[in-house]
């Protein structure tokens, strides 16, 4: 029996050229596609699949915030192979993403080979991680010494969540959490990284990948 594959990304190109890398490989055949995250979770919801390959960031109203689709997925199933295509490079974002169990990281600036590679990889029961993303984790790997400079999960899904546009009090609702408790973590995370105000997050979020 075919590996059963779903592809997810809002941008129809991308979609396009995932598909045309998946028809490429023996014995994968793409039963499904969605452009938001809402589409992607109804789906795993009813449908069964043996293979996700996602967008990280998309539009959507019941897990707009990455992270949380992710979550949302792996309660749904938790063995789920998932490969994670994203243009972050934001540090903190790709290790949750990464500790999150998914199988390949891809960086959508590595190219197709990158894809193609983490495709081979995950359909031999393997995990992957493109160049770009090695780069990165390698380089922080050296720095990692350096005090101050980690956020934690939720610091950078404030920051994230604040800087695409949304205030203190509907990152709360959307989380589940208190105003108090966002305040705190964006205050916390702003602090770390010696930022004095909002005008400089939002510098910050759009020059390290935040958003």
């Amino acid at each position: 029996m075919p590996i059963r594959a779903f592809l997810a990304d809002d941008h129809p190109i991308v979609r396009s050229s995932v598909r045309m890398e998946i028809s490429r490989i023996a014995d994968v055949q793409v039963v499904g596609e969605a452009s938001t995250a809402d589409e992607l979770v109804a789906f795993i919801r009813t449908e069964p699949c043996d293979l996700l390959v996602t967008d990280f960031s998309m539009p959507g109203d019941v897990d707009e915030d990455g992270l949380a689709m992710l979550d949302t997925i792996r309660r749904l199933r938790p063995d789920l192979p998932i490969v994670v295509l994203t243009m972050l490079t934001n540090l903190a974002l790709l290790r949750a993403i990464h500790d999150r169990g998914v199988s390949c990281l891809v960086i959508k600036s590595d190219g197709m080979s990158e894809l193609a590679s983490a495709l081979r990889a995950v359909v031999a029961g393997d995990s992957y991680v493109s160049a770009n993303a090695r780069h990165l984790f390698h380089a922080a790997s050296r720095r990692d010494a350096a005090p101050g400079v980690a956020l934690t999960d939720r610091e950078a899904e404030v920051l994230r969540l604040f800087a695409s546009g949304r205030s203190v009090s509907e990152i709360a609702a959307q989380r589940g959490r208190s105003v108090k408790t966002i305040s705190h973590q964006k205050i916390s995370a702003m602090n770390k990284l010696g930022l004095r105000n909002d005008p400089e997050l939002y510098t910050y979020a759009h020059e390290h990948g935040l958003c």
